[in-house]
């Protein structure tokens, strides 16, 4: 997981390589690493069989 360039905020970017929007869900893969991503990388990678998506705290992440 990768902190955000921002002003110090503990705001996360998505894991994903080249995705520079913020992490909105937590995914639990059995075969990799769990990782957060953004609700764009989510939404596509949470419908693979056995992966659980777990939205990440707060409000307006785009999840849901």
């Amino acid at each position: 997981m990768a902190e955000s360039a921002g002003d110090g905020g503990d705001e996360k970017q998505c894991a994903e390589e080249g995705c520079t929007r913020e992490a909105a869900v937590r995914l639990y893969v059995p075969w990799e690493a769990d990782r957060d991503v953004c609700a764009a990388h989510g939404r596509v990678l949470a419908q693979r069989d056995g992966v659980v998506a777990e939205p990440l705290p707060g409000d307006g992440n785009g999840w849901g």
